[in-house]
């Protein structure tokens, strides 16, 4: 029997996905859990249409994840941060920072989880932060750490 997956289980198959189970199987295990629907014609659709609006979802998430990076090429995120006098911070430049002054300076949203940074940033200057804004899709800004008394 042909039943379409509502879950990921383990050893059988990932939600959405249309496999061959056994009768039984499905009748006294999938169904009654709620695990599993029939793959009949309006199952079918529902599945269809489904992918079809991830599909162009994940299309529009895209085109303006490519907007956001062209925008971001001009950007220059300037960060004040109290400093000695040789240009060493009192403290860091974290990823979170940066995804704030973005987000305040020019209504950019993005996760600090994005923001790719190997350390913390640590002296004073023009440094140039990588942005993981979507799948393939990667934008860089430079980030001005400018030393207050």
């Amino acid at each position: 029997m042909k039943v379409i997956l509502k879950q990921d289980i383990k050893g059988v198959g990932k939600k959405d996905q249309v496999i061959n189970a056994a009768d039984g199987y499905a009748r006294n295990y999938l169904f009654p859990k709620n695990l599993a629907v029939p793959a009949d014609d309006g199952n079918m659709n529902n599945l269809k249409s489904k992918n079809e609006s991830v599909a162009f979802r994940k299309g529009e998430d895209l085109k303006e994840a490519k907007e956001i990076a062209e925008r971001m090429k001009s950007i220059t995120v300037k960060i004040s941060v109290k400093a000695g006098d040789n240009g060493r911070l009192f403290g860091a430049v974290t990823a979170k920072e940066i995804a704030e002054a973005l987000k305040k300076d020019f209504g950019i949203n993005v996760d600090k989880k994005k923001v790719l940074l190997s350390e913390s940033i640590k002296v004073a200057g023009a440094t140039k932060v990588d942005i993981k804004l979507n799948e393939g899709v990667m934008a860089q800004v430079t980030v001005m750490i400018v030393p207050q008394q």
